[in-house]
């Protein structure tokens, strides 16, 4: 959930620590510092955000070529100066950085205060820098290998060491942690975005694994100190794919970034002319993905909502059962997978944790599993058997946008790739679809005015159908997650059964009716709710039928451009990220960086 940075080489460490936690902020924070080694350990961390750590910064005291900075989201401990990172030892040489929880911190605290230490944080991390004050004698990364045994739960470390100049020592369990490859500098993140600066060239930190880096190059050794040798990975995004551009805020450039991203989730995989789906890329061929007797999604949160969507997507191609489990569940219920089922793990950053728990609980039970993932070379791609891209770039908001959408996407791919017939008919209705998504951002000033109705609401309810029921729990997880308004989606058909209770006259409900053989049940629901007073505002098709019917019967129409009707829910989530997103600023919020929030739960 944190963020960490560390860089060795040949330049001023402040500004590339910095730089880095300004793209690793999207992660969620509340404390920000740095440590710097120029002869000594220099460490300023501040509570706030990272402009107020850089304007606290003395660029003629933090001065050196080595140096870890963090980004931190409390666990242990309270938001305080004191338990912000990094945290050093009882001589004042040494400093660690962490992401993650170390679970037998107390016992191993316990035993540091009795052999003397003096711990002046509530964290857990403190623990690890005594720890290495003990074994820090000659090799740093030796005493970090070592120092790593003695710990239980997952982390993400950088250590520097006034003693050891020219040298950042990194180890990884569980919490991700990609190290960059430069030309006499070496720089270290918890993902790829607080490297693109300096370098696209990338190792990624596996379990177990501890790393030297100096200016020089990088070491690598597994749990066992043997050396591990591994090509670099050339990433694919520009340094430009995370920097804002025209746009006030990620959220939107991320919204409006969609028809490239979904250009980019079809391109070779669908054949112009013909509309033939070819995911041959996936080594997963239409013959093995048909064989599966069921198929189990795993996702968290957006990707879950995405994973409803292809469970119709699946079962209607393969006429074989699709669960949808919420991965932080999927432990705790025996759930019923074997060699006969496919277990399909979604998520954006490949280190969701609860979602890899879910995958290694699965292969476990002798599923295998295919992953749509957004990160190449993440965890999550290489523990999987197949992996199929979104390709949806970089996304730093922490709400999620066009990630979804690609997700969405890749499962229509899938779909159709496991359909013994019909995917060239899918396939042409997905080449549209880039379009049908630049003409429904036109609806923009149209929710921009509806947002500021809107704005002043602390209850929300979206309703919908079939796909349309998927949709809607997206629409209210995006608006909850960045105005702070508290929204609930419901199945349409569920009114009845408690939620009208709820409805009084003012309240606003928002209803989605995409899909034709449901609009005059829909148009029902609606019914209901303004009979009661409710205000009403429909997302629906741009032309009859559906529009006749509907548009009377709302306050407020957003009418989706004409496409095919399985791209119709796709769309219809358009308009509802755009409301979130108008929303959340007129009721003063941070877009970007929502409270409590985190872009990659890389924690349980």
């Amino acid at each position: 959930m944190c963020g960490i940075v560390g860089y060795v080489g040949s330049r001023p460490a402040l500004p590339v620590l910095l730089g880095g936690l300004r793209r690793l902020e999207y992660r969620g924070y509340d404390s920000a510092g740095v440590a710097v080694v120029n002869h000594r350990l220099e460490v300023l961390k501040v509570v706030g955000r990272v402009e107020r750590l850089a304007r606290m910064a003395d660029p003629s005291r933090l001065t050196g070529e080595l140096g870890i900075g963090h980004t931190r989201w409390a666990t242990h401990g309270a938001v305080s100066d004191r338990n912000a990172h990094p945290h050093v030892d009882c001589t004042g040489h040494l400093a660690v950085v962490h992401n993650g929880i170390i679970d037998n911190h107390a016992e191993l605290r316990r035993e540091l205060e009795a052999r003397g230490h003096r711990f002046v944080s509530d964290t857990d991390t403190e623990v690890v820098a005594h720890l290495l004050e003990e074994l820090d004698q000659v090799d740093l990364a030796a005493a970090l290998r070592a120092a790593s045994r003695r710990l239980r739960g997952s982390w993400a470390l950088g250590v520097v060491s006034a003693r050891r100049p020219g040298v950042l020592a990194v180890a990884r369990q569980d919490s991700p942690l990609v190290i960059g490859l430069g030309d006499g500098q070496q720089v270290v993140g918890s993902d790829v975005t607080a490297v693109l600066d300096l370098t696209r060239r990338v190792l990624y930190l596996r379990d177990g694994e501890v790393a030297c880096l100096t200016p020089e190059g990088v070491t690598v050794w597994d749990a066992d100190g043997r050396r591990v040798e591994r090509e670099p990975f050339e990433v694919p995004w520009e340094a430009s794919a995370v920097e804002l551009g025209p746009y006030p805020h990620f959220m939107a450039k991320e919204i409006f970034e969609q028809p490239q991203a979904v250009r980019q989730a079809l391109a070779g995989r669908v054949e112009p002319g013909s509309g033939r789906v070819d995911l041959g890329e996936t080594g997963l061929d239409p013959a093995t993905l048909r064989s599966f007797q069921r198929y189990a999604i795993v996702a968290c949160g957006t990707a879950w909502h995405a994973g409803l969507v292809g469970r119709h997507l699946l079962q209607r191609a393969t006429g074989r059962p699709v669960s949808v489990e919420v991965a932080s569940e999927f432990r705790y219920g025996d759930p019923m997978v074997d060699a006969g089922t496919l277990t399909v793990a979604i998520s954006q950053s490949g280190e969701t944790a609860d979602t890899l728990a879910a995958v290694r609980e699965a292969r476990r039970r002798g599923s295998p599993v295919l992953a749509i993932v957004n990160v190449e070379g993440s965890s999550l791609s290489r523990e999987a058997d197949w992996v199929l891209y979104t390709r949806a770039g970089p996304e730093v908001a922490v709400a999620s946008t066009k990630a979804y959408l690609t997700q969405v996407v890749a499962l229509h791919l899938l779909a159709a790739w496991a359909a013994p017939t019909g995917a060239e008919a899918t396939g042409l209705q997905l080449l549209q679809l880039p379009s049908r998504l630049e003409a429904t951002l036109g609806l923009d000033p149209a929710v921009q005015e509806l947002a500021r109705e809107l704005a002043g609401s602390e209850h929300l309810f979206y309703v919908g159908r079939g796909l349309d029921y998927a949709v809607a729990l997206e629409a209210a997880l995006k608006i909850k997650e960045i105005s702070y308004v508290h929204a609930e989606a419901y199945a349409a058909g569920e009114l009845k059964h408690g939620t009208l209770a709820l409805i009084e006259p003012g309240r606003w409900v928002v209803a989605l009716a995409t899909q034709r053989a449901l609009l005059a049940k829909t148009a029902g629901n609606v019914a209901e709710v303004r009979a009661r007073g409710a205000q009403v505002v429909v997302v629906g098709p741009g032309a009859s039928p559906g529009r006749a019917e509907l548009e009377p019967m709302a306050d407020r129409y957003l009418p989706l451009p004409e496409a095919p009707e399985p791209l119709l829910p796709v769309l219809a989530v358009v308009p509802m990220q755009l409301l979130a997103y108008h929303a959340a600023r007129a009721r003063g919020c941070d877009v970007d960086r929502p409270r409590n929030l985190a872009k990659s739960v890389t924690v349980e």
